[in-house]
Order: structure tokens, then C-alpha cells, then sequence
């Protein structure tokens, strides 16, 4: 029988409600998982986990409802999650906003209310939420099917202005404060925002997205201003955003294919990621062939886009639907898995370091801290 005696020492009373705070700038080892939750779409999330921790890893996560998404802004220590509610849950008023979330404390500081009830509702895409102008403005895709962005001051949290984009999808920052789009007709349109936000002039590229044969997959690894895309047969796409225009630069494929049916192709939802030295990782699936671009890889290629070389092939302990390098010194690769887990990498070596279980239901994207 166990006595008040035998513990002679009693753990000091907790206080309730303990609640812990996060540092307002966050280390490189951390990842924001955007939980896409495909069983309740309400009830989605974002997870900020230090995949680098050997335990304790998930370090805290914020709400997100209905097909939202989540973009960080290191600068201002906020997150903005772009976000639709309706009034009654599923069903009645529709409601578009943008939360800001403060870092530390993980509690909302306040919403911009978004009009018309356009904001894009489609499975998580990073650049369907952006920021520009030294992150005071984000700018939110809408989609009704028609196309446009919405551009909002996140000083004074007001809507600045709308930027019809008929034909095109999405947002790339550009310049200063701008940003380009993919259109359908296999160009990219870029627009440049003056200093109230208004849109400028459209400068419009020629076509060099294969759209019929060989498209691009539409979230690039961004190497400083460089976005690098890949398509979905394997060819890796350079465009600049450094300017006010987007300005398309080379192509080449992806090394040491091995080619034939079924032959390695690019497969899941973020299949491009970059380190900070300017490697890429690809998510790289052996039963490649058309209709594969969503089924996920079984293998991350490195590759020196400045060489244009394959420097090393990392075999995966379990097939992944997205990766997402860290942007330390020495990197970690982080691929997430269809049951929700986390396998980490090292990126330099391809070993296997850990795996953080059960951090999401549906991790779709992740994103890493960035400076």
C-alpha cells in the first residue's frame, strides 16, 4: 500500500491554465505543415514543427477552415491564413477573411474581411496566399471561375485594390510589389502595383509552358528570386522575379532518367523544394505516366540547377506526397506522408533521421522558416 510517507517530496502543484509562448522568430528547423484535412474541411490546420527536435517536436498549430491557406511573415511576426466561413458551418452566409495570427502567442490579433465571396476554394496551393511591398501587403487569389487578385494593406487591414487576371492562376511575387501569374495559354502575366497598390500595365511572355504535353507544376522552389519549376515529365524551368515583368529563362531536363514505360517522372503535391546553398529536391516516382502527376514519389533527386547536374538520390523509407528542405546551414529534408507523418533526411547524405508521427491527417504543403 503506498503512503503520503513514500513520498516524502510531492511534485509542486501546476498552475491552470499554463499556457507557453514561442519565440518571435522561429529557427530554421521549423516547418509550418498546412493539414489540408480531407475527412472535415472545416476543421483544417496549420502544425509548426521542429523537425530537427528529438521529441517535443510539434511545437504548437493554429485553425484554418475551409480550403484556406497559410503564408508566415517572419518580418512582422504574424501568419496570415486566408480562410471562408459560412454561418452556419457548411451551409448559409459566406464569410472571406484573412486572420492574422500572432507568432508567440498563437492567438488571433484580428481579420480582414475579404468581399464578394471570391477568394479561390481548391486543395492547398502556397501561392494561392503572398506577400509583397516588404510584406505590408498580402495578395489573395480569387476564383469564381473568373480570376482576379485581391491586394490588402496589412497596416491599416483594408482592401486596397482587385486585379482582374482573365485566364490565369495564381501569384508570384515580382519586383518591389507585383506580382506574375500562369495563364492557360502557356505564357505568365505580370503586373506591377504602385505605391497605393493600383495595378499597372500587364507585361504578357511568350508561351513556354507545354500545357497540353508537358505542363508545369504550379508551386516552384524558390532559389532568392529564382522560381524553379518543374514539369510533369521531368524538365526543370528557371523564371526570375527579381524585376516588375517575370522574365523566363532556360529549361533542362531532369538528369539520368532511365525513360521507357512506366520510367521515374515528378509525382505528388509539392514536389520542388530548395535548400539555402540553391540545390533542388525533387519528389521522384518510378511508375511514372500520364495521369501520375499526383501520386506521390518514392525517391528525392538533388540536383545543382547551375550545373545542371544530379548530385545524389535519396531513397525514401515510405512513399511521400511532398517535400520541403529546411534552409539551415546543414539541411534536412522533410517528406510528408499520405498517413500524416513526417520522415526527415539529411540532406546532405540522404541518412535517415527521424520520423515525427502523427502530426497531420492530410499534410499537403509544408513550408519552412525562411528569413
Amino acid at each position: 500500500m503506498t503512503v503520503a510517507a513514500d513520498f516524502p517530496q510531492p511534485l509542486a502543484e501546476e498552475p491552470v491554465p499554463s499556457v507557453a509562448e514561442l519565440p518571435a522568430s522561429y529557427p530554421d528547423s521549423w516547418v509550418f505543415v498546412h493539414d489540408f484535412h480531407g475527412n472535415s474541411l472545416i476543421d483544417a490546420r496549420g502544425v509548426i514543427v521542429d523537425v530537427a527536435a528529438d521529441n517535443n517536436n510539434v511545437r504548437g498549430q493554429i485553425p484554418i477552415s475551409h480550403f484556406g491557406s497559410i503564408t508566415p511573415s517572419p518580418t512582422r511576426s504574424e501568419i496570415y491564413v486566408g480562410e471562408t466561413f459560412y454561418s452556419r458551418q457548411t451551409r448559409g452566409e459566406r464569410t472571406d477573411v484573412i486572420t492574422v495570427w500572432d507568432t508567440k502567442t498563437l492567438t488571433p490579433k484580428g481579420e480582414i474581411v475579404l468581399p464578394g465571396g471570391k477568394r479561390g476554394q481548391f486543395v492547398t496551393l502556397v501561392n494561392s496566399l503572398q506577400l509583397t511591398n516588404n510584406d505590408k501587403w498580402a495578395m489573395i487569389f480569387n476564383f469564381t471561375p473568373g480570376s482576379s487578385v485581391t491586394v490588402v494593406d496589412l497596416d491599416s487591414r483594408a482592401v486596397i485594390s482587385e486585379v482582374d487576371l482573365p485566364g490565369c492562376s495564381l501569384i508570384y511575387p515580382t519586383g518591389a510589389r507585383g506580382f506574375a501569374s500562369l495563364c492557360a495559354d502557356g505564357t505568365m502575366s505580370s503586373i506591377a502595383l504602385d505605391a497605393q497598390g493600383k495595378p499597372g500595365a500587364t507585361v504578357t511572355s511568350e508561351a513556354f509552358n507545354d500545357i497540353d504535353s508537358d505542363p508545369l507544376f504550379m508551386t516552384p522552389a524558390m532559389v532568392g528570386r529564382t522560381g524553379w519549376f518543374v514539369s510533369f515529365k521531368g524538365n526543370l524551368r528557371a523564371i526570375n522575379f527579381n524585376g516588375e515583368a517575370a522574365k523566363v529563362l532556360g529549361s533542362f531536363p531532369i538528369p539520368a532518367q532511365s525513360g521507357g514505360t512506366p520510367e521515374w517522372r515528378p509525382g505528388g503535391w509539392q514536389v520542388i523544394s530548395a535548400d539555402r546553398a540553391g540545390l533542388l529536391y525533387v519528389l521522384m516516382n518510378p511508375k511514372g505516366g500520364e495521369g501520375s502527376h499526383k501520386d506521390g514519389g518514392t525517391e528525392a533527386w538533388v540536383i545543382d540547377p547551375v550545373a545542371k547536374t544530379l548530385v545524389r538520390r535519396i531513397a525514401l523509407k515510405n512513399h511521400s506526397i511532398s517535400v520541403e528542405a529546411t534552409q539551415q546551414a546543414k539541411p534536412l529534408l522533410v517528406a510528408s506522408r499520405p498517413d500524416g507523418s513526417l520522415d526527415v533526411y539529411d540532406a546532405a547524405t540522404g541518412a535517415f533521421v527521424r520520423t515525427v508521427a502523427s502530426v497531420a491527417h492530410t499534410p499537403i504543403t509544408m513550408t519552412a522558416v525562411r528569413r
